[in-house]
């Protein structure tokens, strides 16, 4: 059997260590200034600059988009389709993804149908489609046809 004095004494294993507490005086050792030195941005109350801060430098997080060949975060997808294309059905029809799939028009329609400007058209055709360029828009309406958005 050990027998215990006040040297050999020692903290359970697994227990804390008590909280410093600052600024109490020199015989603490954390006295006066606390640790933070004497002057500057770093020693004073309320402390710490939010995250990324440089210094009023424009930081690195609001540098970065602005450079090129970034990926957009979370870009729009489309199933596209180009007016050319379109002239191939009949006149008068109502034009939309399913109809473009049954067609055969549309092999994989995974996103919103989306119609481009490249080539002419003389047919009339209702289009219903999630979004047009402007210029296929106008080829669309100067056939006599016309242009549906759907959600």
């Amino acid at each position: 059997m050990t027998s215990f004095s006040l040297n050999s004494l020692q903290p359970q294993t697994g227990s804390r260590r008590r909280k410093l507490r600052k600024g109490r005086g020199i015989a603490a050792g954390q006295g006066a200034s606390c640790g933070f030195g004497m002057r500057g941005q770093k020693s004073r109350s309320g402390r710490p600059t939010r995250p990324g801060f440089e210094g009023g430098q424009m930081p690195l997080y609001r540098r970065i988009p602005k450079l090129k060949h970034f990926p957009v975060i979370n870009p729009t997808h489309y199933t596209v389709i180009n007016v050319s294309r379109l002239g191939e059905l009949k006149a008068g029809s109502t034009v939309s993804l399913e109809s473009l799939e049954q067609a055969g028009l549309v092999t994989s329609p995974r996103y919103p149908l989306k119609v481009l400007g490249n080539g002419e058209l003389t047919v009339k055709l209702t289009v219903q489609a999630a979004a047009f360029t402007a210029s296929a828009r106008a080829k669309i309406e100067a056939a006599g046809g016309t242009c549906e958005i759907i959600d």
